[in-house]
């Protein structure tokens, strides 16, 4: 490629660094400079000249070198993505903590680029309440931390901590290159979103609502916005704070949402309903506390309006949808295409572990009306970045 992009490496002391030699060989070969930064760990594991080799640069392994610049400083400035594979729960630890007692916990803390981790560990490890706090920490201020796969560890043991696979690491990484080079391609437009579930009262102290934690919509806020768009975001209920510049506008039942949205849809040139809205509300909802006096209560539920077909029915711009489903996903997910004009909807199994609601990671299967794709599980704010690079490879382009 003319405009050379670089990709820094940087390699933990996990049993799976050796795999990483692949990892650096296939990028090489894409044409990426790479700069591979190993632990002390690490060394032990594979030897530096192997990656010096693969990558047809010198390797990075001591905080001083002879060279007339300051080494941390300098690969940070020179890399559009840090990659930190194997992550072991060491490395994760010190990058919450701000730790900087080595050349890669150091270049991390001086990384003015986007950081990747793909983590890899004994099971136990991985699921220590130090460490799943340490990744929620990490993915709260913005890095993409990539749950490991199940399966048998080199400890002898099986369980979840195997790192995924060199192919989806590759796919990854690529498609953040990517995203990185499109830079602000949303820049002027601006993108309508709902998120989180909506409540209906039954009354004025309980509702009927469901499990959606917002995640989702909110991260597709937050790289929409990155990317240059105009963000709308109609939030029910959540506990999540709105990215920085993103217009907010909360909403409370599956009416109030319809009613901010019908508002807003004409100025759209994208809208994503990644909102799960309740389908029905109580038809008389009390408006003093039911009191427990009898053993049984009978609510009637009324049918709430389709906000998603009533604005495939006079769409304009790029209309997605989202679909969570229990059973029957392809069948499901491409009848709702059909049905309500969708221009991709985004399908997932709720029942897959890693992919319900609440989870900080999903997996799903994106379908237009030119086919479909699946991807694996991935961090939600990665998974974003996905699904706005499929809206802007539609056939229709947005105008």
């Amino acid at each position: 490629m003319a405009d050379k992009k670089t990709i820094a490496i940087g390699i933990s002391g996990g049993i799976a660094a050796y795999k990483i030699a692949d990892l650096v060989s296939r990028l090489t070969k894409k044409g990426f400079q790479i700069e591979v930064i190993m632990t002390e760990a690490a060394q032990e594991l594979v030897a530096p000249l192997t990656f010096s080799t693969l990558s047809g640069r010198p390797v990075h392994c001591k905080m001083f070198q002879e060279e007339n610049e300051v080494e941390h400083i300098a690969i940070g400035d020179r890399a559009d993505l840090m990659v930190i594979v194997p992550a072991t729960a060491n490395i994760m630890a010190k990058a919450v903590a701000g730790i900087a007692d080595d050349l890669l916990s150091t270049v991390i803390l001086a990384a003015d680029s986007p950081v990747m981790f793909f983590p890899a560990m004994n099971t136990r490890m991985w699921e220590h309440p130090a460490t799943k706090a340490n990744v929620e920490i990490l993915r709260e201020r913005g890095f993409a931390v990539i749950d490991p796969d199940e399966g048998f560890l080199a400890c002898g043991t099986a369980g979840k901590g195997r790192l995924g696979s060199i192919d989806m690491i590759e796919e990854m990484i690529c498609d953040a290159m990517a995203t990185l080079e499109s830079g602000k391609d949303l820049e002027g437009k601006t993108l309508l979103l709902s998120a989180g579930p909506t409540e209906e009262p039954i009354d004025p102290v309980r509702c009927i609502t469901n499990r959606s934690s917002g995640k989702m919509g909110y991260a597709i806020a937050k790289a929409a916005k990155r990317r240059g768009a105009d963000v709308h975001l109609v939030s029910g209920p959540v506990s999540l704070k709105a990215p920085e510049g993103v217009h907010l506008y909360p909403v409370g039942s599956a009416l109030e949402m319809k009613e901010t949205i019908d508002d807003l849809y004409d100025k759209a040139d994208i809208t994503i309903m990644a909102a799960a809205v309740s389908d029905y509300h109580v038809k008389n909802a009390a408006t003093q506390k039911i009191k427990k006096d009898d053993d049984t209560l009978i609510l009637e539920l009324e049918k709430n309006p389709d906000i998603l077909a009533s604005l495939g029915a006079r769409k304009h711009g790029i209309l997605v949808g989202f679909a969570a489903e229990t059973q029957n996903l392809k069948e499901n997910a491409l009848s709702k295409l059909e049905r309500k004009n969708l221009d991709m909807i985004v399908a997932n199994n709720v029942t897959l572990k890693g992919a319900g609601f609440g989870s900080d990671t999903n997996i799903v299967t994106i379908y237009k009306k030119s086919g479909a794709k699946e991807y694996p599980q991935m961090d939600k704010l990665a998974l974003a970045d996905v699904i706005l690079n499929e809206i802007l490879e539609l056939e229709e382009p947005i105008k």
